[in-house]
């Protein structure tokens, strides 16, 4: 079995105290480590540049925010 190799980029990202119970939540419901659901959802994201520039900032946010209810 080869093993994957990843191209690391450390993220620091701040989080208020409900972002962060919502977030400790669903991995503790879930059982998927923090990092892998922040994979996830940036996997999730369209970043074609015709949807790109259609899409508002705000509307990404209650996006990501919908997908950790």
């Amino acid at each position: 079995m080869v093993n994957k190799k990843w191209a690391v980029k450390r993220l620091t990202v701040n989080l208020t105290a409900t972002e962060t119970q919502k977030l400790s939540q669903y991995c503790a419901k879930t059982g998927r480590p923090i990092n892998d659901v922040i994979r996830a959802l940036l996997r999730s994201l369209k970043v074609d540049s015709d949807e790109a520039s259609e899409i508002s900032p705000d509307s990404k946010v209650s996006e990501l925010a919908g997908l950790l209810v």
